[in-house]
């Protein structure tokens, strides 16, 4: 054996170690992630394809749970309730993240402060939160309606109107999570070059063309992250629902996680309740496909 073949065997050894000791330490990671990740995923794939009662012998009925669910009132009721809280809660909270950043983005004095308040509901509690939310929006001791008296309104029962309970539960989630948004934002519009700035500011440009021209399309991989986490944190929703209006008045703000629960642990029908949960993972899963699919058209700064 010469020498230039010695030196790829001891190459090729090496190679061969350093992937044998990077499989071996991320086995413990790929093992914990199959077993409770991938094991429960294809058991509940299982389930749906079987008439489950909570206490009983399930029987194996193939894709009728899957069938049934575009007869169902409630299911189609609750997707639509679920898309109309998406429609609403995403662009309302990535627009309001993106101004508070351009807003907090320069030091003043303070501004330590103001970003810490608008960041502390995100680590707070969502069953706390939603708790004092359903107090403060209470018909008549709640806070929001005492606060509307002192002007002379009279506020409505806003989580016992079918016209404002959505509206009241998508603003308390905005609120409740818009700082971690914020926080993206800013650490993106950081990053932007202040080269480009000061060559915009030399050409006259005003502050909302820098914006428009300059910041904008810079954090549209921002934008594009915070969009995908967003869509898919709204179309999950279950917690705020749950403590603050249990999916009334009605069926009114009875979102597609809560209309699981309920069938599942109310209904105690576990094969249809894991059916509606495969659409809503089929759901997120093409949304984040043709959102990646579309992303070259308005990414930009992309390597």
């Amino acid at each position: 054996m010469n020498k230039k073949e010695q030196v790829r065997k001891r190459r090729f050894s090496n190679e061969t170690g350093d992937r044998i000791a990077g499989w071996l330490f991320v086995s413990p990671m790929l093992v914990g992630f199959s077993i409770f990740m991938f094991g429960p995923l294809i058991f509940a794939l299982y389930m749906s394809l079987h008439d489950w009662p909570l206490l009983g012998e399930e029987t194996f009925i193939g894709l009728k749970n899957y069938q049934h669910l575009f007869s169902d009132p409630s299911f189609l009721n609750s997707l639509q309730v679920t898309l109309l809280f998406s429609l609403g809660l995403v662009p309302l909270n990535i627009i309001l993240a993106i101004l508070l950043a351009v807003l907090l983005k320069d030091k003043f004095a303070g501004i330590g402060l103001f970003r810490t308040a608008i960041f502390v509901p995100v680590v707070t509690s969502l069953i706390v939160w939603a708790i004092v939310w359903k107090y403060m929006l209470a018909p008549e001791q709640g806070f929001i309606n005492q606060f509307l008296s002192v002007f002379g309104i009279q506020g409505p029962a806003w989580l016992l109107n079918k016209s404002t309970a959505l509206p009241a539960v998508i603003l308390v989630s905005v609120i409740k999570n818009v700082g971690l948004n914020m926080i993206l934002f800013l650490t993106a519009m950081q990053q932007v070059p202040t080269e480009l700035y000061e060559a915009a500011e030399l050409d006259g440009a005003s502050p909302y063309r820098k914006f428009r021209n300059i910041t904008l399309p810079l954090i549209t991989p921002t934008v594009f992250l915070t969009m995908i986490i967003t869509t898919i944190g709204a179309m999950k929703v279950f917690g705020q629902v749950y403590v603050m209006t249990s999916g009334g008045p009605g069926e009114s703000t009875k979102v597609l996680v809560y209309y699981i629960w309920e069938t599942a642990f109310k209904l105690f029908d576990i094969g249809y309740a894991s059916a509606i949960a495969f659409v809503l993972f089929f759901i997120l899963l093409a949304f984040t496909i043709l959102s990646w699919v579309v992303r070259k058209r308005w990414v930009f700064y992309e390597e």
